[in-house]
């Protein structure tokens, strides 16, 4: 099965990247990253897959993955209404306080443990879960402090469960690594201008057909499904902010103002206008 390198940007002024509830349901997306990622989700039931560990979970979930262990994400297949918050961070993220600040000796250890995947249970993972659902409302500063803290108790915490007897190697093929950052790099540089399939094409060096079966075969859809689910993520961010509707349409690349309420309501699950007002 193939799998997708995922190039992750931090928000400028922050050391992480913080999503809240990031809806791709409907997308099976096997990917990795060489960032470490903290995900909390609530949902009826739903299904972890990371590295070799294929599980189910029930009412929700708390898992912190280390660095480049490939995982799918944890609201795919879940039909009913769900709520998920994503924490990731550089793998550099206290690296060099770790060797030389005998108080984060513990972190330390929980960094080094995720390497064969921590899942949380009980009373610690409840805990941990409602406050990340509130980290993003949170200053910068106070957002470091609160990820600190949260993982002091997450170190010290025996409601735990290490996935993996071994820490998991990903031996994915690095070429390929880099075939798809460029893409992704692409569509990030480009996203609200119309792409063509000839013209990413060429950029990757593979004919028109080859690129179309290669890019399927790694992120299990077409580009246009996700050069539109990535357009649409911008999208949200647009609408949060004073940008209406028809702004937010051609200026994150979307040619027919019909044709991105039909591709918004499609990945988010209602219309521009419903999830503005929202």
């Amino acid at each position: 099965m193939k799998i997708v390198f995922e190039d992750i940007k931090s928000l400028a002024g922050s050391s992480f990247r913080i999503l809240v509830n990031p809806k791709l349901n409907n997308f099976y997306y096997w990917h990795f990253h060489p960032e470490f990622e903290l995900t909390f989700i609530i949902a009826p039931h739903g299904t972890r897959r990371i590295g070799n560990h294929i599980g189910d979970f029930s009412g929700s979930d708390l898992v912190f993955i280390g660095s480049n262990i490939p995982h799918l994400n944890f609201d795919y297949g879940i039909k009913t209404e769900y709520e998920k918050v994503v924490l990731q961070f550089k793998e550099d993220f206290f690296k060099n306080d770790f060797s030389s600040t005998p108080e984060l000796a513990a972190i330390a250890q929980l960094f080094e443990n995720s390497k064969r995947v921590i899942c949380f249970n009980g009373k610690i993972k409840d805990i941990v879960g409602k406050r990340l659902q509130k980290l993003h409302l949170l200053s910068h500063f106070d957002q470091f402090i609160e990820v600190l803290s949260l993982f002091q108790l997450l170190a010290n915490t025996n409601d735990r469960t290490l996935l993996h007897d071994e820490p998991f190697e990903n031996i994915y093929n690095n070429k390929e690594q880099v075939r798809l950052k460029m893409v992704y790099e692409f569509i990030e540089t480009n996203f609200q201008r119309p792409i063509s399939l000839d013209e990413i094409a060429m950029k990757t060096n593979l004919s028109k057909a080859a690129f179309c079966r290669y890019f399927k075969k790694m992120t299990q859809l077409t580009f246009t499904e996700f050069l539109n689910q990535y357009r649409i993520e911008q999208a949200k961010r647009h609408l949060k902010t004073d940008k209406n509707v028809t702004e937010t349409c051609y200026e994150c690349g979307f040619e027919s103002l019909s044709y991105f309420n039909r591709i918004f309501k499609k990945v988010v699950g209602e219309n521009p206008i419903q999830f503005k007002k929202r």
